[in-house]
């Protein structure tokens, strides 16, 4: 998986070996800099570099972008030991593996909580949510959904018995993956087959899996042209992404509340697919695609 925490092992080690020589990372506490970073995926990359482009063309701040830095812990130590500003981060990801909290399917409920426990346990502020929900789904070829009238998770019931899935071993694995669509919705697969994130695109693509797991916002997805099922049973917990601030930074520039709000709403699940697919797919340039995106929209000349 993507997210550390919901992202993989690894990061914590990774942390303390970046944040223990920090020589390249320069926080409001070490200077005027304002440093921007992004974890370790493509989606985190764009949105690293569109938060920043959005600062420098509409602030007198000397912004400093640094995507790739790492999964959820290196990102999240950074911002607590001052040598990170803001980055944006996934409401489910602070909820869960941030607040140790149990997982809520009420986006609004996880909003609000993130929002006054982040505020009063590490002084970093939750600006307005982006638009888009990066979480777990289930997705079909038009061929499939066609052939059996599959709109929702729960249209999947009375078929699932004839169908494979296609998932990584991961999703397979917990608790608010497979294991729990199962009990949620009463799905039981005929078959199921663990295999790599990449594969199991080209696989559904080639008929030798029927479904297969994936993330709202995968490029992959506009790629391969599937449908994504509705989780009308809201079983899959939100993910909504937002801009992440330490409060000393927005006390010392309040201006950057009100830039990056201009964001608040403005990117829904498929246009952030589309963006990931120009990136992940396409090969083009993080900035260059964040950059276009923003002149699009009227936040930059």
């Amino acid at each position: 998986m993507r997210w550390l925490g919901r992202i993989g092992v690894g990061a914590l080690a990774l942390s303390l070996a970046v944040l223990g020589g920090c020589s390249s990372l320069t926080g409001s506490k070490a200077s005027e800099k304002i440093t921007v970073v992004g974890k370790n995926f493509v989606e985190q990359d764009i949105m690293a570099n569109m938060v920043g482009i959005l600062l420098e063309k509409n602030t007198d701040l000397d912004v400093d972008i640094k995507p790739f830095l790492g999964g959820t812990d290196v990102c999240f130590n950074a911002m607590k030991t001052g040598n990170a500003d803001l980055y944006v981060e996934y409401t489910g990801t602070g909820l869960v593996n941030i607040l140790g909290m149990q997982a809520d399917s009420d986006s609004e409920k996880v909003y609000d909580t993130v929002k006054a426990e982040f505020q009063k346990q590490y002084q970093m502020d939750w600006l307005e949510p982006i638009g888009f929900n990066n979480t777990y789904a289930l997705a079909v070829t038009q061929e499939t959904a066609q052939k059996y009238n599959l709109k929702t998770i729960s249209d999947l019931k009375e078929h699932a018995g004839s169908l494979t899935l296609g998932s990584d071993q991961e999703f397979i694995e917990r608790d608010d993956g497979l294991k729990g669509l199962e009990k949620t919705y009463g799905l039981h697969f005929t078959n199921t087959k663990a295999m790599d994130s990449g594969l199991k695109y080209t696989a559904i693509s080639a008929g030798e899996v029927d479904v297969v797991d994936a993330f709202t916002t995968d490029g992959q997805l506009i790629k391969h042209n599937l449908v994504i099922l509705e989780d009308d049973q809201q079983f899959f917990p939100p993910y909504y992404a937002a801009p992440l601030v330490r409060s000393d930074v927005l006390q010392q520039h309040p201006e950057i509340k009100d830039v990056l709000n201009k964001l608040a709403g403005k990117i829904d699940d498929k246009q952030m697919a589309m963006l990931n697919e120009k990136v992940d797919v396409e090969k083009q340039k993080a900035d260059d695609v964040a950059e276009q995106w923003l002149k699009e929209q009227g936040l930059i000349k």
